[in-house]
């Protein structure tokens, strides 16, 4: 018996098209039976915050970056011609006119196709993200356990 492909995906930007290729990817890769990790950091992160707001307690800093930042995947950016947010809608347009699958269902389906997403505990750390705002049946680990998991893979991107 073979063993299991392993693929592996550090999402580090917080755009939205960005975040959209690597879920393909890791949609696909899940489809042809390989086993899969989204370690989400940095702006990353950002595909995994709740749509709403959760009530957490946080120090001044934390807060301002809880209000700067896109609060889940359907909220983020393009990272080109994002015409002060009018590019996002354009090209959900787009996905919807083409019957493609847009980000916050593609991060559904992974989950679904068990892709272990990860949140990067130093980050979320350093923004001041709380696991109480952050997607259900998640994990979270540090850069050691992504790097093991990387060190497995027949395919590691950056995103």
């Amino acid at each position: 018996m073979t063993e299991k492909k392993k693929t592996t995906i550090v999402l580090f930007s917080g755009d939205y098209d960005k975040a959209m290729a690597a879920y393909i990817i890791a949609n696909g890769a899940a489809a042809y039976d390989h086993e899969v990790t989204i370690f989400h950091t940095f702006w990353g992160l950002n595909a995994l915050r709740k749509d709403e707001n959760i009530p957490v307690k946080k120090g001044f800093m934390e807060r301002m970056f809880g209000k700067m930042m896109p609060r889940g995947a359907n909220k983020m950016g393009l990272s080109k011609m994002n015409f002060a947010g009018f590019g996002p809608k354009m090209i959900k347009d787009i996905i919807k006119k083409h019957n493609a699958i847009p980000l916050p269902e593609l991060i559904e389906m992974a989950q679904e196709q068990e892709v272990k997403l990860v949140a990067c505990t130093m980050t979320q750390d350093l923004l001041g993200l709380k696991q109480e705002e952050l997607l259900d049946n998640i994990e979270y680990a540090g850069v050691a356990a992504y790097l093991a998991d990387a060190e497995e893979g027949n395919i590691n991107l950056f995103i």
